[in-house]
């Protein structure tokens, strides 16, 4: 008990100091690192321990003493790396964290602006369609051509509702990781063909002159057929959709590198600067200035659906203001026959 009496306060004048100091050095770096800040606590009660110990010895380097500062050192030597390891360790994970929380909040609100949008754009055709049905229930129109072009009116927005879900359903296997490609050679000179005459009754509609480019080079690339041909009859439509009558929208294609090119270049009028890299996010329809077709301005899925699909083919898409309107231009890897020749 004398013995205990004697070492206590001698120990706790020498630690206590070690203690404060640290105390106070950590509370100075609470804006550094989390590694600085670990190192430091793991060295403060060593700190502490060698000079309660030296006090308590009263500075007689015996062997014992020198024994215990060795130890000192050592548990210094592996504690402070492993304190900073530990601490930039803990740093990364953090920053993930805060990274994962922030990507899932900006899906989150992507899902609630999708909801959103799909669910005006789905009432406004359909209140289209029950008008229009119970009309003709109803007799209010009675002669052949009303008549007809009632049914011409209810297929054209049957169309768009079809065209919404399956843009949708796509847009959900994208996102769900559940889209598997079967990859082949794929002619992209098919592809536009099949493309232009799926879509040009709906430039003729429109009287927006839809081509293929007269010098074009149709190169072979290594993809699916179908989604190919998707990506463009949804850059096509788009293309249509926000171009005036008497427009053009043209389509070519070509070689560079070991890449392929396709490009639609239309006459919209051009994309404000800020809203380029906003063109193939979810439900992004643009400026009121762009989209002059009111009720058939789409579901704003078919750009995001296309990039998706791109991206699916180890390619990518971009936008950019080209002459009197866009050019959409997608790049694809060429088929391996082709890169070997």
């Amino acid at each position: 008990m004398t013995l205990f009496l004697h070492v206590a306060p001698l120990a706790l004048v020498g630690t206590l100091p070690m203690v404060l100091i640290g105390s106070l050095v950590l509370q100075r770096m609470r804006r550094q690192s989390i590694a600085t800040a670990l190192a430091v606590l793991v060295l403060v009660p060593v700190l502490a321990t060698l000079t309660g110990v030296l006090l308590v010895n009263g500075l007689m380097f015996d062997t014992a003493l020198k024994n215990t500062i060795v130890v000192c050192l050592l548990v210094a030597a592996i504690s402070v790396p492993a304190g900073l390891l530990l601490g930039r360790q803990i740093a990364a994970d953090s920053v993930w964290e805060r990274e994962a929380r922030a990507r899932e909040r900006t899906l989150e609100s992507s899902r609630r602006e999708l909801v959103a949008w799909i669910s005006h754009d789905l009432r406004t055709p359909l209140a289209g369609i029950r008008a229009m049905t119970e009309a003709l229930e109803d007799g209010v129109v009675s002669s052949p051509d009303e008549i007809a072009e009632y049914n011409r009116n209810i297929r054209r927005e049957t169309e768009r509702l079809s065209a919404m879900v399956d843009d949708l359903f796509q847009l959900s296997r994208i996102t769900a990781g559940a889209l598997q490609l079967t990859l082949s050679a794929v002619s992209l000179g098919e592809v536009v063909s099949e493309a232009l005459a799926a879509e040009g009754a709906g430039a003729a509609r429109k009287g927006v002159r839809l081509a293929a480019a007269e010098d074009a080079d149709w190169p072979v690339v290594q993809g699916s057929d179908a989604e190919l041909g998707r990506v463009l009859r949804n850059l096509l439509a788009n293309a249509i959709r926000h171009t005036p009558p008497d427009g053009s929208v043209v389509v070519a294609a070509g070689v560079e590198g070991a890449e392929a090119w396709l490009r639609v270049d239309d006459a919209c009028g051009g994309i404000p600067e800020n809203e380029i890299d906003r063109v193939f996010d979810v439900a992004y329809r643009g400026t009121p200035a762009r989209t002059p077709g009111g009720a058939d301005a789409g579901g704003g899925l078919g750009l995001a659906v296309a990039r998706g699909l791109v991206e699916a083919h180890a390619g990518r898409i971009t936008a950019s203001n080209h002459g009197p309107g866009c050019r959409f231009e997608v790049r694809l890897p060429l088929e391996s026959s082709t890169q070997a020749a």
